[in-house]
């Protein structure tokens, strides 16, 4: 297969940063309707993972499943897998939530949330979650440190198609405003151990919070050991779920500077991560807002309070006019920092007849990371782009992505090494969200947070590669200060 090299108009090395990947046999259907309804627009999500352990990163969307079978050829065994088709799909997660030792699936849409039990045979077994509902954005994370992932489950607007406001511009149907539907409650999950969960909404806090509830992060941003919850939400105000222990949540979103734009407004709050991207040891928060609105990258200052740098870091700017949706930090160029990938698309499919300055289909920008500045790229073909999942489809320690359209079939993109710098691969139980992996390269000692899942409605490959740049060895790399390995070799997967 011929895969056509992808320029940029900021390339720093003169290389291509990804090559086009493999077709895969998958489009989304997104209902498009005449009325434009809301949850047309929404989706879908992707995720990367090895749901039958032979060591290939396999791709599911809401209602598929593609088989790994090595050299990037994928198979489609959605069926005999047991993957359902009668939930409008919108999001999907993975996550071990049994702790058996086999990665398990969480499909969120408009109707019932199915979990997916992986029977470690290749098949799913589904079970209802919870009441219908617009369900939206899943994160599984632990947050009482029990060794039991817990679960949050984000809600969007109160949704009733029958009384679906009408919203037309000279006569023809657009998708309407958020602010056209009421707030809506999300849930919180405590796992309770063998496949059992328990809502604990109301005691924790999290159902007090009336939201519109697109992306989410767990990630502890004041390094206490407890996992919080920083939740985006569309012409509400942002949440920023802080964790008290005990299974108790403050939101804390207004105080600590994320709930609002610097104008004291609401913004369109949609896919979100979390990372340290100037290395002062504290987890920053960056979520991608709607077009004319900027994306925001805040700063961690002391734990507890935020700074929006989106216009010393370049990213304001390179973001004004798009509308942006699934996104990772990553270490691309294997440097050892954070570098950002952003996916974008308008939502509204006849914004080109209202606006001259707007698109539908939008680029994809990967933003390179120099000493907390960030230099724009822009990516392939504009698309109508939604989810976004990072993992190594290939092995090969370059991260190659896929992102998910709207109404259209998913894109694959493939990672390309780096002229001059080395990386390292870890798989280890110990990889899980709140653990800080720290290594030393060269004498350099870097450390990274492991977050739980961010982007938008989707789910990223759980190994981990290290940056390790121009050495060709880790002098030593610890977990948690609880594992600790020395001498491991560059540019290979060490699996624990």
């Amino acid at each position: 297969m011929f895969w056509p090299l992808l320029f940029s108009a900021a390339l720093l090395t003169g290389a291509a940063l990804f090559l086009s990947g493999p077709t895969l046999s998958y489009r989304h259907d997104n209902g498009l309707s005449e009325r434009r309804r809301l949850p047309e627009n929404m989706g879908p999500g992707v995720a990367i993972f090895d749901y039958n352990a032979d060591g290939h990163m396999d791709i599911a969307f809401p209602t598929a499943l593609f088989r790994n079978d090595g050299n990037l050829k994928f198979t489609d065994v959605s069926a005999e897998a047991g993957l359902r088709k009668d939930l409008f799909g919108l999001g999907v997660t993975t996550a071990d939530y049994d702790n058996d030792g086999h990665p398990d699936l969480l499909v969120t849409g408009w109707g019932t949330p199915l979990l997916y039990r992986n029977l470690g045979n290749g098949r799913f077994a589904p079970t209802p979650l919870a009441a219908p509902g617009l369900w939206t954005v899943s994160v599984f994370f632990d947050a009482d440190n029990d060794g039991l992932l817990d679960l949050f489950l984000g809600h969007f607007a109160a949704y009733d198609p029958a009384a679906e406001p009408a919203c037309k511009y000279n006569g023809v149907f657009h998708y309407c405003h958020p602010l056209s539907y009421p707030a809506h409650p999300s849930r919180l999950y405590r796992n309770r151990g063998q496949g059992r969960f328990e809502d604990i909404s109301a005691t924790s806090g999290i159902g007090a919070a009336l939201g519109k509830v697109f992306g989410a992060v767990a990630t502890d941003i004041n390094s206490d050991g407890l996992l919080d919850l920083f939740v985006a939400n569309d012409s509400v105000a942002n949440f920023l779920f802080l964790n008290r222990g005990n299974l108790r949540f403050d939101e804390i979103g207004l105080d600590s500077g994320v709930a609002y734009s610097a104008d004291g407004n609401p913004r369109s709050g949609m896919g979100v991560d979390a990372a340290d991207y100037d290395g002062d040891g504290r987890e920053d928060l960056f979520v991608a807002n709607f077009n004319r609105e900027r994306f925001s990258i805040y700063r961690n200052l002391d734990g507890l309070n935020f700074s929006d740098q989106a216009g010393p870091t370049g990213i304001g700017p390179a973001t004004q006019m798009y509308s942006g949706w699934g996104l990772k930090f990553f270490d691309r160029d294997h440097d050892g920092d954070e570098d950002l990938l952003v996916v974008n698309g308008h939502p509204d499919d006849r914004i080109e007849t209202l606006s001259q300055t707007l698109t539908h289909k939008e680029p994809t920008l990967y933003f390179e990371n120099d000493r907390g500045k960030f230099t724009v790229s822009r990516l392939g073909a504009n698309l109508p782009a939604r989810g976004l999942a990072l993992g190594d489809l290939n092995n090969d320690g370059h991260l190659d992505f896929v992102i998910a359209t709207n109404g259209e079939a998913p894109v694959v993109y493939l990672g390309t090494p780096h002229p001059a710098n080395h990386w390292l691969g870890l798989s280890h139980p110990a990889l899980v969200p709140g653990a800080i992996v720290r290594w030393s390269a060269g004498g350099v000692i870097r450390q990274k947070r492991i977050n739980s899942h961010g982007s938008y409605l989707s789910s990223h490959d759980p190994r981990l590669v290290l940056g390790l740049g121009k050495d060709t060895e880790a002098e030593w790399v610890e977990i948690q200060s609880k594992w600790r390995a020395t001498k491991l070799k560059a540019d290979r997967y060490h699996a624990f």
